[in-house]
């Protein structure tokens, strides 16, 4: 069975927002060790004021309800089961600068005959009326490199730190992904 491995350490709680101080109800996690000298002074109060070890990473999750969730609580790799369906969100891997038939799909012209049109855009639209090139345009520009979710992916093994998941994940190598379980069932 095809999977994608997942390092999934420890991640820690570095803050809780509540609906009464900060009008939406959230945690924000930590993973991965930082060391104390490449960590600026306003993120030392930071981590100073939640008791926890600085970290390379914050990212904030937003959740119902945030009452059984601490300060310095570890959310550990345990939480995820075997046949559990979960939506992995990352950054895509970027393609920088990519024509039409790359980047939409396109089809190209004519490659014989003297036709002077292989891999061109095309057509931009009418005339005359409206004069004017219509926004949303299909046309060769930035590829990749955007926020990506990937949804209802089943988990095959969850443990020692380590999640394998059935099917892709978005992103590079060694990038940064949120694990969160499933909206859709």
């Amino acid at each position: 069975m095809p999977v994608t491995v997942l390092e999934a350490s420890p991640c820690v709680i570095v803050q809780k927002k509540t609906v009464d101080k900060d009008g939406y109800s959230a945690v924000q996690v930590g993973f991965g060790v930082a060391k104390k000298k490449s960590v600026n002074s306003p993120a030392k109060g930071h981590f100073d004021k939640a008791g926890v070890s600085p970290v390379k990473i914050l990212k904030e999750l937003k959740l119902d309800n945030v009452d059984s969730l601490n300060v310095g609580d570890e959310i550990k790799v345990e939480v995820f089961a075997p046949g559990d369906r979960v939506d992995i969100s990352g950054v895509s891997k970027g393609k920088g600068y990519q024509g039409a038939i790359k980047r939409w799909g396109q089809h190209r012209g004519p490659m014989t005959h003297g036709s002077k049109y292989h891999r061109g855009l095309g057509s931009m639209g009418s005339g005359t009326t409206p004069g004017r090139v219509k926004k949303g345009k299909h046309m060769p520009g930035h590829m990749g490199h955007v926020n990506v979710t990937i949804q209802n992916l089943t988990v095959v093994k969850a443990e020692d730190n380590v999640l394998l998941v059935r099917g892709p994940v978005p992103g590079a190598k060694n990038s940064v992904v949120i694990v969160k379980s499933t909206v859709k069932s």
